[in-house]
């Protein structure tokens, strides 16, 4: 069994889903592995890494819509606010969601469903540079 592990790099924009299935598929190729697994994680707390839904964007409109209603900025409960106000609700948001994911490869390939892709979810209003650790266990 081989462990391979390499980064991936992602400049945001703002909040939303950033699609970052192919560049993970990418290492995969690199790596050669026919079989394993990969792991991405993100190395942030104010981010978070999810499967979605790839096809639809209304399904991720939405899926941000519900976040914006959930955890919402400039509410006077929150105390921690340091680097602004969407600083507290983006922790939450990453709380609540997930820093990594793990697909199973098979014959080179990531076992994604049909409709489902990885994605950054960014919390944060400013653009921002997120790391993302890939580890890839297989052969």
């Amino acid at each position: 069994m081989r462990i391979h592990h390499d980064r991936i790099e992602v400049l945001t924009n703002g909040k939303g889903l950033y699609k970052i299935t192919d560049e993970l598929q990418l290492k995969i190729d690199k790596c050669g592995a026919q079989n394993g697994t990969a792991t991405v994680f993100v190395q942030h707390t104010s981010c978070s890494v999810i499967i979605m839904e790839n096809a639809d964007p209304t399904a991720r409109h939405d899926l941000e819509e519900f976040f914006d209603r959930l955890a919402p900025e400039d509410v006077d409960y929150f105390t921690h606010g340091s680097e602004g106000s969407d600083d507290m609700p983006s922790h939450i948001r990453m709380f609540l969601t997930r820093t990594s994911e793990t697909v199973p490869i098979v014959d080179g390939k990531m076992q994604l469903g049909t409709w489902q892709g990885i994605f950054l979810f960014e919390h944060r209003r400013a653009a921002h540079r997120r790391k993302l650790v890939v580890t890839i266990v297989g052969e």
